[in-house]
């Protein structure tokens, strides 16, 4: 990347890893196959990397980038130029996103992430639980300098600029279980993990059905999804939240967009959006060099979305 840019602002943060390996295992979704991952700290500056131990030789390591990104239908899928794919990594990636870590080696032992419980909380749960490391090298963060956006039909995809890091999120469906959804979040400290993080994956029963009969969602059930039919939704225990559905749409953001590389400094607007067009808008935006610029990224920019609407308050 380049577009680098001063900034005059607080202190600047610096990049965080792991304190030390962590693993767990699961099913994968589509697969049903029993999977094991192991979160490994990783010198700063290498970014977020996948490694397949299940393949031998260096082919066997992909980046997660948006460039990387070869599939997002139902998921978002990475691979590399010698073939090796992984799929479903957009949970995973929005815990690590979520809890601000730069800088992660991800062994794997087969093609596909487990589902977990539908969410990212197993996979903040396991951060939390290797505990973070600061690293002797400065955080920096993409800023959006001017509006870049993907509009197709009913669906909406884009970024403008602004303080802080906000996602406004907007769904609508007809079955009147979901019906209209709209949430915003400000990115600040802990608010990942206490307002999205629990938010599971959703599908609806004749969608299931026809999935699993070409072959998909072997490992889906109503302990790791939220199953809606035509009378509402199945799974005895109800919603975590009230506008559970969105919340959802707005973790596979976070995840989608922290193929960009760095963290994102402006504000993420999705209508209907999904994988693709996510996507796209990463391309987009890095395809625009006027659009974004790289910055040191500092407290002020984690709180400025915070400090901007506390300031709306007191003066209304």
């Amino acid at each position: 990347m380049t577009n680098i840019k001063n900034q005059k602002a607080s202190k600047v943060l610096r990049q965080k890893t792991l304190k030390t390996a962590i693993n767990c295992s699961g099913i994968a979704l589509h697969s049903g196959e029993k999977v094991s991952i192991t979160l490994k700290p990783a010198p700063a500056d290498s970014g977020i990397i996948f490694k397949r131990i299940d393949i031998a030789g260096g082919g066997a390591e992909i980046k997660a980038t948006y460039d990387n990104v070869v599939e997002t239908t139902l998921c978002t899928k990475i691979g590399n130029s010698d073939g090796v794919t992984i799929a479903t990594i957009e949970h995973l990636m929005a815990a690590i996103s979520g809890c601000a870590i730069d800088n992660l080696l991800i062994e794997i032992n087969g093609p596909e992430m487990p589902v977990m419980d539908g969410s990212a909380a197993p996979f903040v749960f396991l951060i939390e639980c290797a505990g973070t490391l600061e690293q002797d090298a400065p955080r920096k963060a993409i800023r959006i300098e001017k509006n870049v956006s993907i509009d197709e039909k009913d669906r909406f995809a884009g970024f403008q600029p602004c303080k802080g890091s906000i996602l406004d999120f907007t769904i609508d469906f007809d079955n009147p279980a979901i019906a209209r959804q709209e949430h915003s979040v400000h990115m600040g400290r802990g608010v990942f993990k206490d307002e999205l993080s629990r938010a599971r994956t959703f599908g609806f029963l004749h969608e299931v059905e026809y999935m699993r009969a070409n072959g998909l969602a072997r490992g889906g059930s109503l302990d790791n999804a939220v199953v809606v039919s035509a009378d509402g939704i199945m799974n005895e225990e109800g919603l975590r939240f009230e506008n559970e559905f969105v919340r959802h749409k707005i973790l596979d953001a976070v995840g989608d967009l922290a193929l960009a590389g760095l963290p994102i400094i402006g504000r993420y607007t999705g209508i209907c959006s999904g994988h693709y067009l996510n996507n796209q808008l990463l391309h987009a935006l890095m395809a625009d060099q006027d659009a974004w610029s790289i910055v040191p990224m500092t407290q002020d920019d984690l709180d400025g979305a915070y400090v901007e609407q506390r300031n709306a308050v007191k003066s209304a």
